[in-house]
């Protein structure tokens, strides 16, 4: 039953995570990814400073204990020459009290001693994490560069994507029906071309009805021209002229008859 509830509480876990996400700004995001490894890299440097502070406590304490060290073998050498001359002098209560005192130094010597041991340990096992914690702050600040760079790049991609997807928005507005009561512009296209064909056509007509009048014109000027060539040619032959013929009327341009000439 337990394993039931938890597998159903991931379940849904993992379903209101994947709607944040999916309604989530990507800038935001982003923004929240960075400030996240800004965070981590500055703990590590806090810990790493922690580190170098331990290696630094443990050096001064080391040498403290060398600079003691050093005094009591001074003390320790001082007690035995004395000792000496005192058991020379011929004075053995003092030659004994030196004698003592240099062994109450020697004893001091030997556990500053290992304590000297044990800090020399420790300040190598420091200096060893250290090292460690400056090359990890060292390369976290690469990465952290790094994702700083491509946080940048990221950005620059997401306000291309952003712009993209209002062109493609704006093309499909373009091709799509907005409304009812509103044309598409495929539509007014459509709409546009077919008044410029017809107008074209009426030109076309209008092109053709005029040059038709042009011909007639200049066929009725030609008629004239050659009956005038024929009179002159039989005045000069003295021929008789031919009796007139009545033209048929001819029809004028809105299509009725022609009046017929007054005599």
């Amino acid at each position: 039953m337990f394993k039931y509830i938890k597998k159903q509480w991931n379940y849904l876990v993992a379903k209101l995570t994947g709607r944040f996400n999916d309604n989530a700004d990507p800038k935001v995001q982003l923004e929240q990814a960075i400030s996240s490894a800004q965070t981590q890299h500055k703990q590590l440097k806090e810990q790493a400073a922690n580190v170098i502070a331990g290696q630094k406590k443990a050096e001064i304490r080391l040498n403290k204990k060398m600079t003691e060290l050093e005094k009591l073998n001074g003390n320790a050498r001082q007690a035995l020459i004395m000792a000496a001359d005192a058991q020379k002098a011929g004075n053995a209560e003092k030659a004994a009290q030196y004698t003592s005192a240099a062994e109450t130094i020697a004893d001091r010597l030997l556990s500053i001693e290992s304590d000297v041991e044990s800090l020399k340990s420790m300040v190598l096992e420091s200096a060893q994490a250290s090292d460690q914690a400056k090359a990890a702050v060292k390369q976290n600040s690469r990465l952290l560069q790094e994702k700083i760079a491509e946080k940048s790049k990221l950005l620059s991609q997401l306000e291309q994507a952003k712009m993209q997807e209002e062109m493609n928005s704006a093309m499909s507005q373009l091709t799509e029906t907005v409304g009812d009561d509103v044309p598409t512009l495929n539509e007014v296209t459509e709409k546009i071309e077919a008044r410029y064909a017809k107008a074209k056509a009426s030109a076309e007509l209008t092109d053709v009805t005029v040059e038709s009048r042009v011909l007639e014109i200049e066929q009725a000027t030609a008629n004239v021209e050659a009956q005038s060539r024929l009179s002159e040619l039989r005045a000069e032959l003295g021929l008789d002229s031919p009796p007139a013929v009545e033209a048929a009327p001819t029809a004028s341009a809105e299509g009725q008859p022609l009046p017929a000439p007054e005599a």
